[in-house]
């Protein structure tokens, strides 16, 4: 939807057929939601999810998003990515072996559910991504930026002291 609303009304000119990109991948997610929305009874499974990354990453490149657009929307799971990653380099571990290191398996354990994690998700991204466009200072989004990228991985490290996942 930042995407959507980035390219059709904050761009000068706006770019109203790039817009339309966007928007039709809304609206294929959010036909997809009902079955995916827990309890999910179907699973996008990995190849979907990189679709959709991919998927998103081009249309932040053809809507005319900038790079911090981008980072601010996806940054907590580019984050949990990347801390999870270090994580099992940092104990010799391969960093694509799967374990319940990810922030979803550290909330899930500490007695969160399913839909307030997913709602959680979805808060924190927009909140960020609502942040984008009312800004147009490059210098606030580079401190948004860092901001989000501190409370995360303060975040993280809270829930790391907190909690012991099996391997």
């Amino acid at each position: 939807m930042v995407l959507f609303i980035n390219a059709a009304f904050r761009l000068d000119p706006p770019q109203h057929s790039v817009s339309l990109l966007p928007l039709a991948l809304l609206g294929a997610t959010l036909g997809f939601l009902p079955f995916n929305f827990p309890p999910a009874r179907v699973f996008m499974g990995s190849s979907g999810a990189m679709f959709l990354g991919y998927t998103l990453g081009a249309l932040a490149i053809i809507g005319g998003a900038k790079m911090a657009t981008i980072l601010l929307v996806m940054g907590l799971p580019l984050l949990d990515l990347a801390w999870v990653a270090a994580s099992r380099l940092r104990a010799g571990q391969h960093p694509l072996h799967g374990d319940r290191t990810h922030l979803h398996f550290r909330l899930l354990d500490l007695g969160l559910t399913q839909r307030q994690i997913t709602l959680g998700y979805w808060a924190f991204s927009a909140a960020f991504g609502a942040l984008t466009l009312v800004t147009t200072s490059r210098l606030f989004k580079l401190v948004a930026l860092l901001v989000m990228g501190v409370l995360v991985l303060v975040g993280f490290a809270l829930l790391k002291q907190h909690s012991t996942p099996e391997r």
